[in-house]
């Protein structure tokens, strides 16, 4: 299935949890931190300016790694994986390597 998100909205899919430390402990599904960080998956065509004629463009594209806020996101499974539809204006950075 195939997500078209719209308007200046994202599909992110989320980084997977650290589950073991450092020095090799294991870290329970109930004390992991969940990420805050993930790919992008899908991008909308952006949202209209103010006088409703041109789409103002969008900052971030398919395959940006982001780190975005923890509230503000909708979760949503498809096919059994998690992805989070959000805002771009969630978006706090994109990592660049």
């Amino acid at each position: 299935m195939k997500l078209k998100p719209l308007f200046d909205n994202i599909v992110v899919k989320p980084a997977k949890a650290e589950e073991q430390t450092k020095s090799g402990l294991i870290i329970p599904d109930t004390a992991q931190e969940k990420p805050k960080q993930g790919e992008v998956i899908a991008v909308g065509d952006g949202r209209w300016d103010d006088e409703g004629e041109k789409r103002v463009p969008m900052d971030v594209k398919v395959g940006d790694k982001v780190i975005y806020k923890e509230w503000g996101k909708t979760s949503v499974k498809i096919d059994g994986e998690e992805y989070f539809i959000m805002s771009q204006g969630d978006v706090l950075a994109i990592i660049e390597q």
